[in-house]
């Protein structure tokens, strides 16, 4: 790469150099992921080795998302190094719902100014994201994108592709009345309702690093900024034991946007409002924004980060499987007839 500088492309606002030190500084983050721990990056295309042992008629499975307005969370106490968990975690928490196995994830970052280290702080955080999901961190792209975006703003995007059995695809015709929803717990407001999060705490002109005693004296910004919990490796641990009839991973549109999807129509969830441990930092939301207990539940998670439908008589093995993982999951509604989808009693 030494004669690979254009001066004229520099002047214009992009160091291609700055570049090629960022892949460089990203390579051990990279190595992380890789099955042989090696960080074959720089390429045309990424390359991953196929492993169908087991899988009968396997079915790929992908999904694409992003950050959001969190980065605006990380941007102002300048942290970048656990946003890449979320990334990986909006991606492979949907194709998890299917039933699917993560295979490898790819990242895209558009930034003002390629900074290197910042990105590789950046990558590392997705690095970290796919040790947690137990998928290999194949590829990317960064792109310099200079007045199109102030020097220090940026974006970030993923892609990832896994695998599951066609026999093993989570069923949602088996789902009957009397079936039990389980609630995963979610570690704050994962990447979702930013938006109404910024405007409700005025995150540009607010304290975001002195203790708030609503959040058990933890500050605003490490609240929000928590990263998105994956929930790859619990499910697959519960999948392979108990015979899961439904998947929903609580994102944007909360309980009566995201768990419809995974329950067939005729049939609907009766959930109590009691039941559902919501956290702090969604009293706190509520409180200060004056926000109707209808709009909470149908922009965040409330607490729920995934929940999951099985037979009754499997209830007990299936949180005992999914608190063996560490996941304090509890039982949250019961499958009725009803055309309304949720019913937050």
């Amino acid at each position: 790469m030494e004669k690979s500088f254009s001066e004229s492309y520099k002047q214009a606002g992009v160091d291609i150099t700055a570049g090629y030190k960022a892949v460089e500084l990203m390579k051990k983050h990279v190595a992380r992921t890789m099955p042989e721990g090696k960080a074959d990056i720089g390429g045309f295309g990424g390359l991953f080795p196929l492993d169908m042992a087991g899988i009968k008629n396997p079915v790929l499975v992908s999904g694409t998302d992003g950050v959001g307005t969190k980065l605006k969370i990380a941007m102002l106490l300048n942290k970048h190094d656990t946003i890449g968990i979320d990334c990986v975690a909006m991606c492979v928490n949907d194709v998890i719902c299917c039933g699917a196995k993560p295979l490898f994830f790819l990242d895209y970052i558009a930034c003002g100014k390629n900074v290197p280290e910042k990105i590789a702080e950046i990558v590392g955080g997705v690095a970290e994201g796919c040790v947690r999901a137990g998928c290999a961190l194949i590829g990317g792209e960064t792109a310099e994108h200079p007045q199109m975006m102030p020097d220090d703003d940026y974006d970030l995007a993923g892609f990832t592709v896994g695998v599951v059995d066609r026999d093993k695809i989570v069923d949602q015709t088996a789902m009957k009345e009397g079936d039990i929803m389980i609630a995963l717990p979610s570690s704050g407001v994962h990447s979702n309702g930013f938006s109404l999060v910024r405007k409700v705490f005025d995150v540009e002109h607010c304290d975001l690093l002195s203790p708030v005693p609503e959040l058990g004296g933890k500050p605003l910004g490490e609240t929000l900024l928590a990263p998105t919990e994956i929930y790859v490796k619990p499910m697959l641990a519960l999948l392979n034991e108990v015979a899961v009839k439904g998947v929903s991973h609580i994102t944007g549109g909360g309980f009566y946007e995201n768990m419809p999807r995974s329950i067939p129509k005729g049939l609907g969830v009766k959930i109590m409002r009691s039941d559902v441990k919501v956290l702090p930092i969604f009293t706190l939301l509520q409180k200060k924004g004056n926000i109707s207990e209808h709009d909470m539940f149908n922009t965040f998670n409330m607490g729920v980060g995934m929940s999951v439908v099985v037979a009754k008589e499997d209830v007990e093995k299936a949180i005992a499987l999914l608190k063996a993982q560490g996941v304090n999951a509890y039982p949250i509604g019961e499958i009725i007839k009803s055309g309304d989808g949720v019913v937050l009693c």
